[in-house]
């Protein structure tokens, strides 16, 4: 009598009582083929990765160290291997054929021609890297960090080839049962349809969104701490000091920075002999209000408080990221000004600036508006000869905000006295429009709109600034931006389009030997944001003593020589 196990068992055709064995190895020889399709990888798609593996190591705007330039050659390698696939499947359309094994050798020549390129493009890498850091003095260098970029690069690259290959699984997937109810074409469209969307909402609606909310967590902590150096002041001309109506405890992080610190009287006359004055500073964190225009009116009654409307220069500055003002931007305007000046500002976020790049551009608009329109709005209450000049400042995310305050050149001439943005990302609007309409024959790097009657650009404030004699009458408007900052240069449209800056005369501190390549330059420039503030400054994104000249341009002081301004320089650079 047989038991129930044995009565259960799958028949056995060949009589040999081996059924389940034979199951057990069908089940095995599935996984295995499953693994081995997950690890396979196709001929034109090795060399599509080899191409722009070796092309990543071409310069860029910034120096790269191993681990970044690993990361990079591994996206750039995934790149290429689907545009390798995709275009042997065009071909095989056209040639009406399919799939086929490679000759024999193929892949022997492959993994020696890999070997060859892989090797010179390192090697070319390296000397380009090292230019790269001569020209901006940078000395970090790490030896074993770049021997293992191709280890970074080989796992970044079989991570990436892995996420496509199950997203195209579950594409598959998807498909398969949907043709249960409609036609095949039909279920294969709407397969992609479904997988993209579901891939779409779990990068921005879960990952993201948790990522950024975790971080604005954490932020927030640090919000509540204050940076070595900044006291609570004890002038009443500051926020947060006696009888302000903003306290101490609600500026913030940066807030308590920007108010706690800055020169004093006796500092500013040693540089600037004749009398000086102490200088006004109101400012608005996260913490005051909840709301951005209350926080805006907060803090411009704060400056009226203090007596920021009866000075002879008033500074509207939109922050960056999570309320930090550059010591270089608001310290040199008040030292140029001889201290007989008032600046205001506020928090729209607790994201450092690389973060609210990405995630914080409406609340930087919002607060851009807010803060002007509310200054704005007491300044032209004032009787015309009472009006202090209304200027605006901001630098990479806050010169967004600024701008928004604005509809155009006629606007920005005829309500402020002066205006400078320092760092501007590729994203700012007017800054996109002074660009892209800029006169005929002006480089892209350097760009000269309506003979720079109003607006100018410059990457070096020190010499004279284009176009060189032309008037530049009543309001000045100056952009600054080194050629190697990537805030300014990074935009999507790098993917497939080469811009003009970089077919034009390299700045510099940018290497001849930079060329544009379609995904590889945008992966490129993409790495060098979150480092652009990681090199010396007057490089990248970091903006010192080319504030002095910058605000030297726009304000035009006088009595100042050129000895006074060199001091100047000095102790801004001790800011860095």
């Amino acid at each position: 009598m047989t038991s129930q196990r044995e009565d259960d068992r799958p028949p056995d055709p060949a009589g040999t009582g081996s059924a389940p064995q034979s199951v057990h190895r069908q089940a095995s020889d599935s996984t295995s083929g499953k693994v081995r399709r997950q690890l396979h990888a196709t001929l034109p798609g090795c060399w599509g990765a080899l191409l722009l593996a070796c092309l990543s190591f071409t310069p860029s705007l910034l120096p790269r160290g191993g681990l970044l330039q690993g990361i990079v050659c591994g996206i750039s390698a995934a790149i290429g291997y689907g545009l390798g696939v995709l275009a042997a499947s065009i071909w095989r359309a056209f040639a009406d054929r399919q799939p086929r094994q490679p000759r024999p050798g193929a892949w022997r020549v492959f993994v020696i021609s890999a070997v060859v390129l892989f090797g010179i493009s390192f090697a070319l890498g390296q000397y380009w890297q090292r230019e790269i850091r001569s020209l901006m003095g940078v000395t970090e260098y790490s030896v074993p960090l770049a021997i293992a970029a191709p280890l970074t690069a080989a796992i970044v690259f079989c991570l990436l080839i892995l996420l496509g290959r199950g997203l195209r699984g579950l594409y598959r997937w998807t498909a398969k049962h949907l043709n249960r109810w409609i036609g095949r074409r039909a279920a294969t469209a709407l397969g992609w349809i479904l997988v993209v969307a579901v891939t779409l909402f779990v990068v921005n609606g879960v990952l993201l969104d948790g990522l950024v909310s975790a971080a604005d967590q954490a932020f927030s902590v640090r919000d509540t701490t204050t940076e070595e150096g900044a006291k609570q002041p004890t002038s009443s001309l500051r926020s947060g000091g006696p009888d302000s109506l903003v306290p101490w405890d609600s500026l913030g992080r940066q807030g308590r920075q920007f108010t706690g610190t800055g020169p004093t009287a006796s500092d500013i006359a040693n540089i600037v002999p004749s009398r000086t004055m102490e200088p006004i500073r109101a400012y608005a964190g996260l913490a005051t209000s909840d709301d951005t225009e209350t926080r805006a009116i907060k803090a411009v009654d704060d400056l009226a408080r203090a007596g920021g409307f009866q000075r002879a220069n008033l500074l509207v500055v939109t922050t960056t990221g999570s309320g930090w003002v550059d010591p270089a931007m608001i310290d040199t305007f008040e030292y140029l000004s001889g201290g007989d000046s008032a600046a205001v500002a506020l928090q729209y976020s607790y994201l450092p600036s690389w973060i609210s790049y990405l995630v914080d551009q409406t609340k930087a608009r919002e607060a851009g508006r807010a803060l002007f329109d509310v200054v704005y709005d007491r300044w032209s209450r004032l009787p015309q000869n009472r009006r202090p000049r209304l200027y605006v400042a901001g630098e990479s995310l806050g010169s967004f905000g600024g701008e928004t305050a604005f509809s155009g050149e006629y606007d920005l001439r005829n309500r402020t006295a002066g205006t400078l943005f320092a760092g501007p990302p590729n994203f700012n609007t007017l800054f996109r429009e002074f660009s892209d309409h800029r006169d005929a024959g002006s480089p892209e790097a350097q760009p000269v709109y309506k003979d720079g009657r109003t607006v100018r650009f410059a990457s070096d404030a020190s010499s004279a600034i284009a176009p060189t004699g032309q008037p530049w009458e009543g309001t000045r408007v100056l952009y600054l931006m080194h050629p190697s900052d990537p805030i300014v240069w990074w935009s999507p449209r790098l993917m497939l389009r080469e811009p003009d800056w970089i077919g034009a005369a390299p700045g510099k501190d940018v290497l001849e030997s930079m060329v544009w390549m379609p995904f590889v330059t945008f992966w490129q420039i993409t790495a060098d944001l979150p480092f652009s503030t990681g090199v010396p400054g007057g490089h990248g994104h970091k903006y010192t003593t080319e504030q002095v000249d910058g605000w030297y341009a726009v304000m035009r002081p006088t009595g100042l020589t050129t000895t006074d301004l060199d001091n100047l320089k000095q102790i801004i650079a001790k800011l860095e």
